[in-house]
């Protein structure tokens, strides 16, 4: 498949409600995309002679928006366990591991995501374990196979804190089976990567081999600041023990889940550390959820707390993910905020900025337009572009929406 990116065809949406997110608003606004990048956005944009021209007239332009927290691909619907390649519990750390070995483009999740008007989701292993492996981003359309819808494999890694390595690893009778076994694990992992790295560096300075070791280095990576830490945590006692440790290690911490959060608000928000909210239309299923509610992410924003918020894939269908914000705006949760809990801040948390999360020249051209406000329950995305291309469109006269083929993206 050619990149899009790479290609000079134009294409106008004009007439349109733009909302760009990191800019205001324009009535009868213009996005004009070249190829795969979105190259003017504003109401007086100059449309080349030799342009595609789209008239949404009456309609709202968004960028696509942004699951930050999802297992669309590694986790697949209605395949039971055979399509299910979350979590290697085999061991409690497992940093070396990677997403993008697992995810099935074929998976419906993409589908439905496209309906959700998400371009772009960035797929992590599961809680299972104490680390759980490195996380992808990817679009939610795209090539032959998952390499082709890379944004970036250089996003994170994913660790959890609580019940669930408890769990797992208490069923098995091994450490971790307490939340001190499950920080002492975290510790013990990070202090070895201290001494790897500084090992690497004296034979680098003495000209010496160093063997590899696949886990360390992406836990060096962690250290360095290149890969962030995404920290599965529900309970406030569990978010200080993750605070504590980034502290302690120096690693750039970005909470998921945070169910509790609200109540440390004041301490996340006066650390800049971010939160992927939700996701919030579950049950009480544990004891982690029993404080679970719509309004704590209410609570953190207004502490001054960024946010995200997700659906954690296929815990919800990863289409409600503007429902869940609908419903937050509901509760309290102002517009803006809602709007860039699903662009903007999920794009900065993960190193995402220069490509997605915005309608700006030079970012790619991931795009949908809806029939309406989308924060409205009665709206729906009608179409969607990424990298230029239109991948999905909502057929009204048949009541359906209509994916590109996957033979159809083969031939592309």
């Amino acid at each position: 498949m050619t990149d899009p990116r790479g290609t000079s065809s134009l294409t106008a949406l004009v007439n349109g409600y733009v909302v760009p997110v990191a800019s205001a608003p324009v009535e009868r606004g213009t996005v004009l995309l070249r190829g795969g990048t979105i190259v003017a956005v504003g109401a007086d944009v100059e449309i080349p002679a030799d342009s595609t021209v789209v008239d949404v007239e009456g309609k709202w332009v968004l960028p696509g928006f942004v699951e930050s927290h999802g297992h669309v691909g590694i986790d697949e619907e209605g395949n039971g366990p055979i399509g299910n390649d979350v979590n290697e519990m085999t061991r409690p750390t497992t940093p070396g591991v990677r997403a993008i070995d697992a995810v099935n483009i074929d998976d419906e999740g993409f589908r439905d995501a496209l309906s959700g008007g998400i371009t772009s989701v960035v797929v992590k292993p599961g809680s299972g374990n104490v680390i759980g492996g490195q996380t992808v981003a990817i679009k939610t359309w795209g090539g032959r196979t998952i390499d082709e819808q890379v944004i970036s494999e250089s996003v994170s890694v994913k660790s959890a804190l609580g019940e669930n390595p408890k769990r797992v690893y208490g069923e098995k009778k091994q450490m971790p089976s307490t939340r001190l076994g499950v920080a002492f694990i975290l510790r013990e992992a990070f202090a070895k990567a201290q001494h790897y790295a500084a090992s690497r560096v004296a034979a680098e300075k003495k000209g010496e081999p160093f063997a590899r070791d696949l886990d360390l280095e992406v836990l060096a990576r962690v250290l360095d600041g290149e890969l962030a830490w995404d920290q599965h945590v529900h309970r406030h006692d569990d978010i200080a023990t993750a605070i504590r440790l980034a502290d302690e290690f120096g690693y750039r911490l970005v909470i998921n889940h945070g169910t509790e959060g609200h109540k440390l608000a004041d301490v996340l928000a006066e650390r800049d550390i971010p939160v992927i909210y939700g996701p919030m239309l579950t049950n009480r299923s544990k004891v982690e959820l029993r404080d679970r509610a719509i309004t704590n992410l209410v609570a953190l924003a207004k502490a001054g707390v960024r946010v995200a918020i997700t659906t954690d894939h296929p815990v919800i269908p990863i289409n409600l993910l503007v429902t869940q914000a609908t419903l937050a705006v509901r509760d309290g949760l102002p517009r803006e905020t809602a709007l860039e809990a699903l662009t903007t801040n999920p794009a900065s948390f993960l190193g995402l900025g220069g490509r997605i999360g915005a309608l700006a020249e030079g970012l790619d051209a991931d795009v949908v337009v809806w029939s309406g406000d989308p924060l409205d329950s009665m709206s729906r995305a009608e179409r969607v572009f990424i990298d230029g291309r239109e991948v999905y469109t909502w057929d009204a006269e048949a009541g359906v929406g209509r994916a590109v083929e996957r033979l159809g993206r083969r031939a592309g």
